[in-house]
C-alpha cells in the first residue's frame, strides 16, 4: 500500500511541471502576439511611406526595424528613422510594448503629445525622438530608469521638468524652451545639450563642468560655463534710470562721431582703410591683399557672434591643412574666440556666383552631423571662408594620429557612432541638396569631431566653384572608379567615398598605402581579397579585437562598407538604405 502510495505521489511530481509548462507556453505566445498587435495598431493609425512593409513574416527576422529578446518572446526595440511617420503617436499602441527597451522613431514628422503609457513602460531605457514636428510642453514626468532622451530639433515649448536627474543622456537643443533650468543634483549625467532655446536664470552648479555648447543660443542664460550672473537687481526706477542715461549718452556719443568724421573729411580725403600705415597691416597668413570696401564684407549667416573683417586678419593663424582647393587656418582672435578660416586658392567664379553657392551651403548645412558655414568674404583676389572650430580635430588624426599625437585609443561604440554621423550627415546633404548636390571631396581629415564624438561633415559644396581643370583635393583612394575616369561627381560617388571611410574605420589602414616594396595598394582592393580569401578576421584593427561580443556587429558593418565600394555605381546603396542598414547593425548606444 505504501509503495503504491509512493508511486503516486512521484508520478505526480513528473506530471506537474509538464503541465506547468505546457500551460506557459501560451501565454508566452500571448506576449509576443499583443506585440505585434501593438505595432500593426500603430502603423494602421500612423500614415507612413511604403518602405516600411510589415507582412504575416516572422517579426523578429524579417520586419523592418524590429528587434526581439534572444528567444524571440519579446520586442524589445522599435527603430523606425525616416520612413515618414506623420501625425501624433497614438495611445494605447506602442505603450503596450512593456519589455520595449529602446524606441526610435527620430526623422519623421510626428507631432502632438507624447503619450502617458509610451512614457510609463517598465523597460524603456532610450527614447529617440529627435528631428519630428512636436509642439507641445515636454512632459512633466520621465521614468527613473530611463537612460537615454532625445527630443531636440523639435518645437517642443513650456520648461524643463525637474524629474530629469536621473539620466545619463539629455538632449533638447534646438526646441522653443523658456524658463530656468531645473535646479536639480544630476546623478548620472554624462552628456547635457539644452542649446538654442529660450531659457533663462542660472545655469545649476551640478552643470557647470559641461561645455558651453552645450546652453548657447540662450541670450538669457548665465553663469558658467558662460558669462557670469549679475548679482545686483536693479528696481524699476533704476532700469529707467539706466536706460534714460544710456540713451542721452548714445545721443551724444552719435553727434560726436559725426563731428569728427565730418572734420576728417574736409582735411583728409582718403578713408581709414585708404590711409592704413605699412605697420598696421594684418599679419594673419591669409590676410594678403585683402581689404574690406563696401561691396566686399565679410558676410554672416544667421545670429552668430559678428566681427569685422579687420579683426580677423588680425587674428593669430596657424596652417592646420593645405589641399589644391585651399588652405585651412586656425584664427584665435583678441576675445580667445576661435574659428577656422579656409582660403580657396583656386575659385575663379563671379562674385553672384559664388554667393548663390555660399547661400546653398548655409541652408544645407543645417544638420547636427555637417559643419556650418558661418561667414564668407569675396573680392577678386581673396574668397575666404568661416567656420566653426572642433577642438577635437578630425577623423584622421583619431584614426592615425599625427606626428606630434600618435595613434589614442578609439573603441568600436566610437567608431560606429562616428559612422553613423557621417552617414546621417550625408543624407541630409543629399535630400535637402537634391539630385545635383553632392559633397564630392569625402574624406577622414573632412569628417571632423566634437566633445561628444559626433561626426561633423566640412568643406561641402565647394566643387562647383572650383575650375574643372583644378586637380581634385579628394585623395585619390577615396576616389570613386567613374570619378577618376570621368571627374563627374554623384551620389552614389558619395556613397563609394563612404565606404572607403567604413573600411578605414574598421582596419584603421590607410585608403592608399604600401605595406610591401613599393606597390601602392587599394584599401577597398585589399579587404576584398581578405575576405575572398576568408581570412576575415585579418581585415579589422587588431585594438578591436580586444572587445568581445562586437564580431558580428563588425562582421555586419563590414559587408555594408564592401556593398558601398562596388565597382558599378547601380550596385551600390543609396546613402539612405546605408544609414538604415547601419541603424539595423549597430547597438542601441549609437543609434
Amino acid at each position: 500500500m505504501c509503495e503504491k502510495l509512493v508511486m503516486k505521489l512521484c508520478s505526480y511530481q513528473l506530471i506537474l511541471p509538464i503541465f506547468v509548462l505546457l500551460s506557459l507556453k501560451p501565454l508566452v505566445c500571448a506576449d509576443l502576439n499583443s506585440d505585434k498587435k501593438a505595432l500593426l495598431e500603430f502603423v494602421t493609425a500612423v500614415p507612413h511611406s511604403p518602405k516600411l512593409k510589415w507582412g504575416n513574416a516572422s517579426i523578429c527576422t524579417s520586419w523592418v526595424g524590429i528587434t526581439c529578446n534572444s528567444d524571440g518572446t519579446r520586442v524589445i526595440s522599435v527603430r523606425l528613422p525616416a520612413v515618414g511617420l506623420t501625425g501624433p503617436i497614438p495611445p494605447s499602441t506602442l505603450g503596450k510594448l512593456d519589455a520595449l527597451r529602446v524606441l526610435s522613431l527620430r526623422s519623421n514628422y510626428l507631432n502632438g503629445s507624447l503619450p502617458s503609457d509610451l512614457l510609463s513602460l517598465p523597460s524603456l531605457r532610450s527614447l529617440f525622438l529627435q528631428h519630428n514636428n512636436f509642439t507641445t510642453n515636454i512632459p512633466a514626468f520621465f521614468p527613473h530608469h530611463l537612460h537615454i532622451l532625445d527630443l531636440s530639433f523639435n518645437s517642443f515649448t513650456g520648461s524643463i521638468p525637474p524629474n530629469i536627474q536621473y539620466l545619463a543622456h539629455l538632449y533638447l537643443q534646438n526646441n522653443s524652451l523658456c524658463g530656468p533650468i531645473p535646479d536639480a543634483i544630476f546623478v548620472n549625467l554624462q552628456h547635457v545639450n539644452v542649446s538654442y532655446n529660450n531659457l533663462k536664470g542660472s545655469i545649476p552648479f551640478s552643470l557647470k563642468t559641461f561645455p558651453s555648447s552645450s546652453f548657447v543660443g540662450n541670450p538669457l542664460l548665465c553663469g558658467l560655463p558662460l558669462k557670469p550672473c549679475s548679482k545686483r537687481k536693479l528696481t524699476l526706477w533704476g532700469i529707467v534710470a539706466i536706460a534714460v542715461v544710456g540713451g542721452v549718452a548714445v545721443i551724444l556719443l552719435a553727434v560726436t562721431i559725426v563731428f569728427c568724421g565730418l572734420r576728417k573729411e574736409s582735411t583728409s580725403g582718403e578713408s581709414t582703410l585708404q590711409r592704413r600705415r605699412p605697420g598696421d597691416k594684418p599679419r594673419a597668413e591669409y590676410g594678403g591683399g585683402v581689404v574690406e570696401t563696401d561691396d566686399n564684407k565679410l558676410v554672416f549667416f544667421g545670429s552668430y557672434i559678428n566681427f569685422d573683417l579687420e579683426e580677423l586678419l588680425r587674428a593669430s593663424a596657424e596652417v592646420i591643412g593645405k589641399g589644391s582647393f585651399g588652405t585651412t587656418y586656425k584664427a584665435v582672435m583678441e576675445e580667445s574666440m576661435t574659428v577656422i578660416v579656409k582660403r580657396l586658392n583656386q575659385a575663379v567664379v563671379s562674385k553672384q556666383d559664388f554667393e548663390q553657392q555660399m547661400k546653398l551651403i548655409e541652408r544645407v548645412g543645417h544638420h547636427q552631423n555637417v559643419v556650418p558655414l558661418r561667414a564668407f568674404f569675396y573680392s577678386q583676389d581673396e574668397k575666404l571662408l568661416v567656420y566653426d572650430y572642433y577642438a577635437a580635430g578630425s577623423l584622421m588624426t583619431l584614426l592615425h594620429g599625427s606626428s606630434d599625437t600618435g595613434r589614442t585609443a578609439f573603441d568600436w561604440e566610437n567608431r560606429v557612432k562616428i559612422a553613423m554621423g557621417t552617414a546621417r550627415g550625408i543624407a541630409h546633404i543629399h535630400s535637402i541638396g537634391g539630385p545635383g548636390f553632392t559633397h564630392g571631396n569625402i574624406k577622414s581629415s573632412n569628417i571632423l569631431i566634437d566633445h561628444e564624438m559626433d561626426a561633423c561633415i566640412t568643406d561641402i559644396g565647394l566643387v562647383p566653384i572650383m575650375p574643372t581643370t583644378a586637380p581634385s583635393s579628394q585623395s585619390p583612394g577615396y576616389r570613386a572608379p567613374e570619378v577618376q575616369e570621368t571627374h563627374q561627381h554623384s551620389h552614389k560617388s558619395d556613397v563609394y567615398s563612404f565606404g572607403v571611410l567604413l573600411l578605414e574605420l574598421l582596419t584603421r589602414k590607410q585608403p592608399i598605402q604600401s605595406p610591401v616594396r613599393r606597390e601602392m595598394v587599394n584599401l577597398p582592393r585589399w579587404v576584398q581579397s581578405v575576405v575572398r580569401e576568408e581570412w576575415t578576421s585579418e581585415v579589422f584593427d587588431v585594438e578591436l579585437m580586444r572587445f568581445h561580443n562586437i564580431q558580428e556587429e563588425m562582421m555586419q558593418v563590414l559587408q555594408i562598407g564592401l556593398a558601398c565600394v562596388a565597382r558599378v555605381p547601380e550596385n551600390r546603396p543609396t546613402i539612405h538604405q546605408v544609414v538604415r542598414m547601419m541603424e539595423q547593425a549597430a547597438s542601441p548606444a549609437a543609434v
